[in-house]
């Protein structure tokens, strides 16, 4: 059953996944938001105020020579009015229109904020577009373009677009007053910009001196306070909008209120990034950019603190030291994490230039504040965002903290198991939970996928998210069974229904072994899952990687279903890097990888008839999305045939040289 977002099944649905005290809460959200419509209080009268939170003498100076060349050109490329966001190139920089999308062409109705129907494409066009200029974090960026090299014009421009956009969006009016998360990074966006620009002649009359931008920062704030986001959708937005409220009240905390906003925004992050993440380190939602996303917004909020000097409590740095020792563990010898779950190339602190490594940057940072550990591997290139928080945030005394002795590679809570051989062969194996929360938030239809890559290149790759809205099918096939390296029954989805409106769950998945020493070693690493996404059926799968013959073996079963013959389709979707020369149940795998060629053998499960996909629109069939937005063609293998339980099938994976 499809159900499209926004429509009256989805709402449904959604309801259908509340707890009373969510719905309670959602029932006084939808009062307020009538009372809210007329009644309109005016930004208490603000005297006096002052911005102290600076950045400490020196720490300009600290930013390495080349990410401060990478930033200046990112700036010059933004005041020549350039940008590209999710795939769609804007030359409109110089002077935005802030209600407008360049894909669709379309701007956003005005009226009353909760009355527009920001996820209908056609009445606003692609919301992700709109949004993501009013993050304001390109004004971050030209704003530390000012700190660095003092030319007032990064500075001036940054204050005409900042006067610009407060008075296009006056509070409740319009798309920009709707979503929390946007209000949240939005207000850490401006903590930032006024840090940066501290020393400029027009800072305080910008800010503190400004009545718009006190009314503004006030509504923010007030908006925070009374629509968070609750229960079911309590997953990296919520993170966002207490760390852009505690920020804000950190830094902007002029208003008889700011103290209460501050409490409250602290335990709302202490509570939610406790609860988003596992023990393990890794984020519950299971998707690795909100890893990285809710890493930048935790610690974006302790420099605050830190600035203020108010106390954080020590369990929210462990959770901040465990998200990162974590994230050193995944990485491959690229420093890429897994591509897992959804992502929109969401940030949370964005001040460095074009080519920076955002996860290189992240286990900077990581060392700086907590210190790295003998097994964390070496990251090279530098950024800017790491100086400037580390100049903020005080060493986390990590005496007597437990930290991993050697490199995870099985993480039991979360059922990410990572296996590594030779020739820097990285493989993950996917076991666990799917999605978060009562709506499976961001979860696909995955379950016992795996990731292959060789020195950092996609070889089974993972097909990344592409879009949310707007494009249905395209959306069903980044999220589907078919769109991932596993295997499909019957031609469904992974997934279990039930219930008069035949209401889906996510597949339940359980590691049965994890044996991952052997490769390291010079020996055999094994893994083994299953999984109940299929009725009456269970989907067991068992990976082996082989160090001396560089050989990767994964056998498949289906167990549970007496009766007829299951249909089955056996998915390997190649990186877009590889060719692939594909004769029966043979495909001979090629590519380059700095200069030099490498190749693969693929020998695939010869009771299926094998056929190679690739960008096929009707359905979407052989596609990879490097980022929230983008496509391009890549090689998909697809075997059709059946399963009677009686025998598995056995694919291998050879690597040459």
């Amino acid at each position: 059953m499809t159900v499209n977002s926004g429509s009256p099944g989805w709402y449904l649905r959604r309801l259908s996944r509340m707890g009373p005290r969510e719905v309670g809460g959602r029932a006084g959200d939808a009062v307020r938001r009538r009372l809210w419509r007329s009644a309109r209080p005016d930004c208490p009268r603000v005297t006096g105020a002052r911005f102290t939170a600076v950045l400490p003498a020196g720490t300009i100076a600290a930013i390495p020579a080349d990410a401060a060349k990478r930033l200046i050109a990112e700036a010059d490329r933004l005041m020549a009015g350039h940008t590209e966001y999710f795939g769609v190139v804007r030359d409109d920089l110089d002077d935005p229109d802030w209600w407008y999308d360049p894909k669709t062409e379309r701007r956003a109705p005005r009226g009353y904020a909760f009355d527009v129907p920001y996820r209908d494409e056609d009445a606003v066009g692609d919301i992700k577009q709109i949004w993501e200029l009013s993050r304001h974090q390109y004004l971050t960026v030209l704003a530390a373009a000012y700190a660095i090299t003092g030319d007032e014009r990064y500075a001036e421009r940054v204050a005409a677009h900042l006067r610009s956009w407060w008075t296009a969006n006056p509070p409740l009016r319009g798309v920009h007053w709707i979503s929390g998360i946007e209000l949240g990074i939005r207000l850490l966006s401006w903590v930032w910009i006024r840090r940066l620009l501290d020393g400029w002649p027009g800072a305080t009359g910008l800010f503190e001196g400004n009545p718009v931008a006190l009314n503004q920062i006030w509504h923010h704030q007030r908006w925070l306070a009374a629509f968070p986001s609750r229960g079911s959708s309590a997953n990296n937005h919520v993170i966002a909008e207490a760390a852009g409220q505690f920020a804000a009240a950190c830094a902007f905390g002029w208003f008889p209120s700011s103290a209460r906003w501050r409490t409250e925004a602290l335990r709302s992050l202490k509570r939610h990034l406790r609860g988003n993440t596992f023990g393990s380190g890794l984020n519950r939602e299971l998707a690795t950019e909100y890893h990285g996303l809710v890493l930048e917004l935790g610690l974006a909020a302790v420099a605050e603190a830190d600035a203020a000097r108010r106390p954080v409590p020590a369990s929210l740095r462990l959770v901040l030291l465990r998200m990162t020792d974590a994230l050193a563990a995944v990485v491959d010898n690229r420093l890429r994490p897994p591509r897992q779950g959804d992502a929109d190339d969401g940030h949370g602190l964005v001040v460095d230039g074009a080519g920076t490594d955002r996860w290189a940057s992240l286990l900077a940072t990581g060392d700086a504040v907590f210190g790295r550990l003998a097994w964390w591997p070496a990251v090279t290139g530098t950024d800017v965002r790491t100086p400037l928080l580390a100049a903020l945030i005080r060493p986390y005394a990590t005496k007597g903290t437990a930290r991993p002795a050697s490199r995870p590679a099985h993480f039991a809570d979360a059922g990410m198991t990572i296996l590594r051989g030779p020739g820097e062969i990285w493989c993950r194996c996917d076991g666990g939970p799917h999605g978060f929360l009562s709506i499976a938030a961001h979860a696909h239809a995955d379950a016992l996928s795996l990731e292959v890559r060789h020195d950092g290149v996609d070889v089974l790759a993972d097909p990344g998210t592409y879009c949310y809205h707007g494009q249905p099918e395209w959306r069903r096939y980044f999220r589907s069974t078919l769109g991932h390296n596993t295997l499909q029954l019957d031609g469904g989805d992974q997934s279990v229904s039930g219930g008069p409106f035949l209401w889906t769950r996510q597949a339940r998945s359980r590691v049965l072994v994890a044996d991952t020493s052997g490769a390291s070693d010079g020996g055999t690493a094994r893994w083994c899952a299953e999984h109940d996404g299929y009725q009456r059926s269970v989907h067991r799968r068992r990976v082996e990687l082989t160090a001396a013959s560089q050989e990767l073996r994964v056998v498949d079963e289906v167990h549970g279903r007496n009766g007829p013959r299951r249909a089955v389709r056996l998915a390997f979707h190649l990186g877009p890097a590889i060719a692939a020369d594909l004769v029966g149940s043979r495909a001979v795998l090629t590519w380059t990888r700095d200069g030099e060629d490498r190749s693969a053998v693929l020998d695939l499960p010869g009771q299926l008839s094998w056929r190679a996909h690739r960008g096929e629109s009707d359905p979407p069939l052989g596609w990879y999305s490097a980022g929230f937005g983008r496509k391009e063609p890549t090689t998909t293998l697809i075997g059709t045939g059946f399963a009677d339980g009686a025998e598995g099938f056995t694919t291998v994976l050879k690597f040459r040289g």
